[in-house]
């Protein structure tokens, strides 16, 4: 009888596994055009994402696809509304051209004459308000799965999980571009956005935390420089250039100078 000899397989580094395992899903997964869409969560999800530029190298840089994303609920957190938020999503509006934009409960009177100084299509702009959450609710899914907007924005406190859930699967049947403004301390509560973004003010720019992402966590947020807002750059803006009225001279009473 003869004895042939096993040999034991060859032991690799945990690095040369990586290597390993990388290479085999690029032999096997991704033998051409068409083949399956799969990332890891050490890497920064890519592939043929379904983007809208957001107009800022960096943040391009760290953004799964390399924009905001189309069809999906994107979670804006922030502490209270006018830090930066809309100037930071300016470049993404703008690229939808004359496709019109919803704004659903918006948290201040929205004014015509922002458009234009905003460089958007003032017909394109469509203030929507409820009085009831149910309504608002409606209101948005209903703006989703007709697809007829560009984008959605949405302004909202509190949202429970299974109406974020159905928010997120009416945007899926759309190319809507779709952003829900919410309070900064709603980033510990659980939602089906796969980009959550926490933003807060800077110095001419806004600090941008990922809570959330198809890829790895930032150890630091990330600094994007903002313009300013083009109605303080308006030559022509109105300012009130009124005196101060000059103060009167008052006496002293005699008990206190005595």
């Amino acid at each position: 009888m003869n004895s042939v000899a096993v040999q034991p397989p060859p032991i690799h580094s945990p690095g040369e596994r990586e290597r390993l395992i990388d290479a085999l899903l690029d032999e096997t997964m991704y033998p051409g055009s068409g083949g399956i869409t799969l990332w890891r969560g050490s890497q920064l999800a890519s592939g043929r994402a379904n983007v809208v530029s957001c107009g800022f190298e960096n943040l391009a840089a760290e953004l799964p696809g390399g924009g905001w994303p189309r069809g999906a609920l994107t979670d804006v957190l922030i502490q209270q509304p006018g830090v930066g938020e809309l100037r930071l999503l300016l470049p993404a509006l703008r690229a939808m051209g004359s496709r019109p934009i919803a704004l659903l409960h918006p948290p201040h009177r929205f004014h015509p004459e922002a458009a234009a100084y905003w460089g958007l299509p003032e017909k394109s702009l469509t203030v929507i308000r409820a009085s009831k959450t149910a309504d608002m609710l409606w209101a948005a899914e209903q703006i989703l799965r007709t697809g007829s907007f560009g984008a959605l924005m949405f302004w909202q406190t509190y949202v429970r999980p299974e109406s974020l859930r159905r928010l997120h699967v009416a945007a899926q049947t759309s190319e809507t571009l779709f952003f829900m403004f919410r309070p900064l301390a709603s980033a510990s509560d659980t939602s089906p956005a796969p980009l959550r973004i926490a933003v807060r003010p800077g110095r001419d720019s806004v600090a941008v935390e990922f809570v959330k992402r198809r890829g790895p966590a930032l150890a630091e947020p990330l600094t994007v420089n903002l313009s300013h807002s083009p109605i303080l750059l308006n030559r022509h803006a109105s300012l009130d250039r009124r005196i101060s009225t000059a103060p009167q001279p008052r006496g002293v009473p005699a008990e206190l100078v005595n």
